[in-house]
């Protein structure tokens, strides 16, 4: 696992590229085949850490399990489905392996399109998930609208044919995100959210999530 020397820098260079993927296609690839930084550890843990890359299969305890990915070619509904698992969660009903598990079903087996680490990244440590849990805290979403961000749309009107290479798009999404605890009333702790995901979407093939970007595109 990267040291937090590492992760730092790598969400460094995150930002800086998400400007060209604002401003064209080829942009969003260049993000997803990155090389990655190699540092040695030299601080403290994070209190966030990427989960295992490749997780053990596990099963899901009776009655809670992550959403099966959507089977769809079409992008913005695939970004929409994957958005609001994104920002569910039960540590009532599941662990945090088993949730790293569900979510993991959800991305491109094409490993050099896919940055597992920025859905990972999203997801709390083992250690936070337990307290959570020990507070039957819980996030249920809605999602209100997807669509491609305008600077995708142009660069990609400007150039078609960039995005025959990996088939991925960025999609916006927006919605609504309702966390509750013991205790708590329901809706307690609901904030608006929006994320800009990238999704690869190769024809005649269900869409795959394949990173987070690190800021939302309008």
């Amino acid at each position: 696992m990267a040291g937090p020397a590492s992760s730092v820098l790598h969400r460094s260079l995150i930002v800086a590229v998400v400007l060209a993927l604002l401003t064209a296609v080829a942009g969003l690839v260049a993000y997803l085949t990155r090389e990655e930084p190699t540092t040695t550890r030299e601080s403290a843990p994070e209190t966030r850490q990427s989960a295992p890359p490749t997780p053990a299969p596990v099963k899901a305890p009776k009655g809670g399990q992550v959403a099966a990915p959507m089977k769809t070619t079409d992008p913005v509904e695939f970004a929409k489905a994957a958005a609001k698992v994104l920002w569910s969660y039960d540590t009532r009903r599941l662990s945090q392996t088993e949730h790293i598990a569900g979510l993991k079903r959800w991305m491109t087996r094409e490993k050099k399109y896919a940055d597992w680490s920025s859905v990972a990244d999203l997801v709390p440590d083992p250690v936070l998930w337990s307290r959570m849990g020990d507070q039957a805290q819980y996030a249920t979403a809605t999602v209100g609208e997807g669509h491609f961000p305008q600077a995708f749309k142009t660069a990609l009107a400007n150039n078609p044919g960039a995005i025959t290479d990996a088939y991925v798009y960025a999609v916006t999404v927006t919605g609504r995100q309702s966390i509750a605890w013991t205790g708590s009333e329901k809706g307690t702790g609901a904030e608006a959210r929006s994320s800009t995901l990238a999704v690869q979407c190769r024809p005649d093939q269900a869409c795959r999530l394949a990173a987070v970007l690190p800021a939302t595109a309008p």
